[in-house]
């Protein structure tokens, strides 16, 4: 996830500085996970508003969602999904090296 310093909770109240930051900051994440993690795409997504389901509305952030052939959303409905865990706190230490 990738927020700006400032909480605001609209896209187009970044100035441009904190607009060119945001997205560097974005640019540099998807390189990082590509190295570390290796998955073949990515979801990167804002959601903007409670009602577009932004679970912090006064605060904008970005998400980047690693991908892998095969993975789902839909975890809890389906059967015989395989899944790679790792601990949070795994997946934070291997990132953190790296940045």
């Amino acid at each position: 996830m990738v927020a700006p310093y400032r909480h605001i909770a609209n896209l187009q109240d970044l100035t441009d500085e904190e607009a060119k930051e945001h997205f560097d900051i974005i640019k540099k994440g998807l390189g990082v996970l590509k190295e570390v993690m290796k998955p073949t795409g990515f979801n990167i997504g804002l959601n903007v508003g409670k009602i577009a389901g932004a679970g912090i509305a006064e605060h904008l952030h970005t998400h980047i969602v690693p991908r892998w052939q095969g993975d789902t959303n839909f975890m809890p409905v389906l059967s015989d999904t395989k899944v790679i865990s790792e601990a949070l706190t795994s997946t934070y230490r291997r990132l953190r090296a790296k940045l």
